[in-house]
């Protein structure tokens, strides 16, 4: 590694990741000599972005006498993320850490059909209380995080025909959700143009000043795959999560990054056509949608009409808790379904673990996938696939949106622009 690959981003990206912890082991991974590493280093420590942690193992030096090298640690405790997960019905919010460590959280109603005005002024209050409980001030906020129920353009970060999100298509998710953190915070910066003199220094490189804080706008399946391989299957190369609530929707990490197509498109898989089903009615305007015949939605227009009081997709789960033999069958039927559609999705992506999450992802549900999928995939599609359930639950879109803002902002270009604004 060497030129603008060994910048002090590229230096904190290494000790980010674990991949060299002291200034020796620096120095050989990068190539750099001691006073350039030192440099690179004290602008990470002036920005407040490093501690030192416990002394290590004795490297080459301490092998014939020297004293242990002290460890270089990203201090995760120097800003805080905002981030939350909005359901259909309901959201999640919380402050973050940089390492994911939650502060304060609060989860309550909130109906995404409302709007995009209401849910974000509603959100704004919730992020302003948190930070109050948490101890927090407003400036410590370096960016904001928000998972959401439909098919996002990560470049633009407007979400783009939501099929269960009237009123949101092409709605400025993160202007808005700016003007509303700064309307309950009393921090006006936040919200407007007035950005500091050093954000000259970032124009070139389409970095955010300081105190522009990013909000940054993602699928919620998307979110919950980068979360659950990341804490779960860090070595899984091809990562699937296939989230059934409301409605159904996959994520994919390759290589430790989200896939997400190139408009945001991919993982969709909701709305495939099945060939039998013509008179299902999506959401979507559409009939015959995947999730017309198998999400939380549908299941519980199912057993509504079976007579088992049933409104949404957190009521068949709790009927399913419950062993309710009606929703266990139909649980189970539309895991075959999804399993239909996942046989041709593993077999394109071959993926190592394909994880089921959401408000089904229980047994009935499972089972059925695992029927389908084996007994309809070839066998070197399956041989090293594992099928699993959640390990993060509730809290996969609030860790996935927490993660994204801290890797988006600590990665090597946008660290060194940011480090340049602050004129370090």
């Amino acid at each position: 590694m060497t030129g603008n690959q060994a910048s002090a981003g590229h230096l904190l990206r290494l000790i980010r990741t674990g991949a060299a912890t002291t200034r020796g082991e620096l120095q050989r991974a990068t190539g750099l000599s001691r006073s350039t590493v030192g440099h690179r280093l004290d602008q990470l420590f002036g920005a407040g972005w490093l501690r030192a942690g416990a002394a290590g193992a004795t490297g080459a030096a301490g092998a014939s006498g020297g004293r242990p090298s002290a460890r270089l640690e990203f201090d995760a405790s120097h800003a805080v993320v905002l981030a939350a997960d909005l359901e259909t019905r309901h959201a999640r919010a919380a402050v973050l850490d940089l390492a994911g460590t939650v502060l304060a959280e609060h989860a309550g109603p909130l109906l995404i059909d409302d709007g995009p005005d209401a849910v974000l002024d509603r959100l704004g209050e919730w992020f302003a209380r948190l930070l109050t409980e948490s101890g927090t001030a407003p400036a410590k906020v370096c960016g904001i995080g928000l998972s959401v129920p439909g098919p996002v353009d990560w470049e633009s970060g407007q979400v783009v025909q939501p099929p269960i999100m009237p009123g949101w298509d092409r709605y400025p998710v993160a202007e808005r959700m700016r003007r509303s953190f700064a309307e309950h915070t009393g921090g006006a910066a936040l919200a407007d143009a007035d950005v500091p003199a050093e954000a000259d220094a970032l124009a070139d490189a389409d970095v955010p000043a300081e105190a522009d804080v990013p909000v940054l706008v993602d699928n919620d399946a998307n979110l919950m795959a980068y979360a659950e391989q990341r804490v779960g299957h860090p070595d899984c190369a091809a990562f699937l999560l296939v989230k059934v609530s409301t409605g159904i929707g996959a994520g994919v990490v390759v290589d430790g990054g989200l896939y997400r197509g190139i408009d945001g498109g991919a993982g969709d898989i909701g709305h495939i056509r099945l060939h039998d089903c013509q008179d299902a009615l999506c959401m979507c305007g559409s009939y015959g949608c995947l999730a017309a015949v198998a999400s939380g939605r549908a299941l519980a227009g199912q057993l509504a009409a079976a007579g088992v009081p049933t409104a949404s997709g957190s009521d068949v789960r709790d009927q399913l808790a419950a062993g309710q033999p009606d929703a266990v069958r139909l649980a189970r039927d539309a895991g075959r379904r999804v399993g239909e559609v996942l046989v041709t999705v593993v077999t394109v992506l071959n993926p190592g673990v394909l994880m089921i999450a959401g408000e089904l992802a229980g047994t009935p549900f499972l089972t059925g996938v695992r029927e389908l999928l084996y007994q309809r995939a070839m066998p070197r599609t399956t041989a090293h696939l594992q099928v699993v359930t959640s390990e993060l639950g509730d809290r996969a879109g609030l860790a996935g949106a927490g993660a994204l803002v801290v890797e988006h902002l600590y990665a090597p270009d946008r660290a060194d622009a940011r480090l340049a604004a602050m004129g370090l």
